[in-house]
């Protein structure tokens, strides 16, 4: 297979629009909860750390909800190319909103609303472009193809992080935001050029042949659709009188973003099973998808302890002294997007040289893998923290490790889980499903909390115990999936990565 096939033409254009979609995105919250506790006399909003915290975590959980959504209007309604302009434009609305905004939350909150949906647009519906060009059956070229697309995502986050960060904390918080507007302006024009040439046909027009079984029971499919629908709001209303989710505030708001979100996926998920009109075929890739979608969001939990308990190992642990310069902690969290960048290029050689020598390693194989990676990875802490612990600080280099083997992890299973779900998500379905999942994400980060439910992870002492449940929990459930590896592949797909002709077609 030669190079143009790999990465065709597209993928590059694509790069980019990614990378400063991802610029804004990221630059701008870096920066975000900063400038909603700085004191109004500097510019910030002067509110309280917990209602900050509250608004940061219900924006960034509204990001991966309005995925589906927005998987949804394209499917339905623009198709995939018109809802990622129309997405960016939005964005860059929300940019500019957050940088006039001033004194005037409301304006604020708006943006922040706009710049959510803007995102729910654009990020599926872009990887589902990046997915079709490939053909299904090129398991290897896609994963190779998403992994380059994944570069673009981390470069993005590194620059949008470096230069919006200083420009909105050293200089002014809107000048920041209003960078983060010209970074989306960029990925936008970028984007339009592209989609004219390199992209021309790709995303054009929703899909809109239904199959024989939507034609044959619609009135059932569309009462069944409003069914669940119902019961998934009427279950938030009981919660909310019962008092166990509090709607009258940004921290009550944020607590119930948790069950708010396991509803919206599990109600999405049944009301395309039962109520899509699907094949069997498309049933079994369904049940696949649901299965990739746990293990991601278990796999998610416990990579973002890299904000929690690898931060307090870094600050607490962690020798961090070189002669007369102290490293500083949060330092060690640019590893990861440092050893993505570096990495991944002989990633995306190894998935290609493996397909060229006819070996295609199943979905599941990759993905137990990096559950697996991620438990060693905190294997490694165990022991230093132990240590740590007396008193002693220990080398930068078990953190290091750590970090490197959960890049490895990651980058066999997010462009991975990304490849996928674009190639087995029903045609009709597959902006909906890209959508459903970047949720996988968010509930990576209320699983995290499950995990070390009952430790202290907030003081040194806790983190010996708490690595060594997160290394246990996430090699437990990795072998589970090596094992279901070739039953599931043989009853899902017939044994092989490879789809059926009539699946194969765009």
């Amino acid at each position: 297979m030669n190079t143009s096939v790999r990465y065709p033409a597209g993928l590059g254009s694509l790069f980019f629009a990614e990378m400063w979609e991802r610029f804004s995105y990221y630059g701008m919250r870096a920066i975000l909860v900063l400038f909603l506790v700085d004191q109004v006399n500097n510019g910030g909003m002067g509110l309280e750390k917990s209602e900050a915290a509250a608004i940061y975590g219900l924006y960034t959980a509204a990001v991966y909800i309005f995925a589906l959504p927005g998987g949804w209007v394209a499917d339905r309604f623009l198709g995939a190319k018109k809802s990622i302009i129309l997405g960016g434009v939005i964005i860059m609305i929300g940019h500019i909103l957050l940088a006039v905004s001033s004194d005037v939350q409301s304006i604020f909150y708006f943006g922040l609303f706009c710049i959510a949906v803007g995102t729910g647009l654009l990020k599926p519906n872009i990887s589902s472009i990046v997915g079709s060009l490939y053909d299904k059956n090129d398991v290897g070229g896609r994963d190779a193809g998403f992994s380059v697309f994944y570069m673009g995502i981390n470069l993005g986050a590194i620059l949008g992080g470096f230069v919006v960060g200083y420009l909105g904390e050293s200089i002014n918080w809107h000048l920041g935001f209003g960078a983060a507007a010209v970074a989306m302006f960029l990925g936008l024009v970028n984007f339009m050029y592209a989609s004219k040439r390199s992209l021309a046909g790709k995303g054009e027009a929703p899909m809109r042949q239904p199959t024989a079984a939507l034609i044959a029971k619609p009135p059932t499919h569309r009462g069944l659709t409003l069914m669940i629908s119902a019961a998934f709001v009427a279950l938030v209303g009981v919660l909310a009188v019962l008092g166990k989710i509090d709607l009258s505030n940004a921290v009550g708001w944020a607590g119930a973003m948790g069950v708010i979100i396991v509803g919206i996926a599990v109600a999405f998920f049944i009301n395309i099973y039962l109520a899509g009109g699907l094949t069997t075929d498309e049933k079994k890739r369904m049940i696949v998808l649901a299965v990739l979608f746990f293990g991601a969001a278990l796999f998610w939990s416990g990579f973002e302890q890299a904000g929690s308990s690898l931060s307090i190992f870094a600050s607490d642990m962690t020798q961090r002294q070189f002669g007369d310069t102290e490293v500083p902690a949060s330092w060690f969290q640019n590893l990861n997007p440092f050893f993505i960048l570096t990495l991944t290029p002989f990633i995306a050689w190894f998935w290609m040289r493996q397909q060229a020598k006819g070996r295609n390693f199943s979905v599941f194989t990759k993905f137990g893998l990096a559950l697996i990676l991620m438990g060693v990875g905190y294997w490694i802490l165990v022991p230093a923290a132990k240590i740590a612990v007396t008193g002693e600080k220990v080398s930068f280099m078990f953190l290091t490790m750590t970090y490197l083997i959960h890049t490895v992890a990651e980058l066999m299973l997010s462009p991975v889980g990304l490849s996928t779900f674009s190639r087995l998500a029903p045609e009709r379905f597959t902006n909906q499903l890209m959508g459903f999942w970047f949720v996988a994400a968010s509930l990576g980060n209320l699983l995290a909390g499950l995990l070390v439910a009952g430790m202290d992870t907030e003081s040194p002492t806790g983190l010996p115990d708490a690595f060594n449940q997160m290394f246990i929990t996430s090699t437990v459930f990795g072998v589970v999936l090596l094992l279901l590896a070739k039953p599931i592949t043989k009853w899902a797909l017939g044994g092989k990565e490879m789809l059926a002709d009539d699946s194969a077609k765009h």
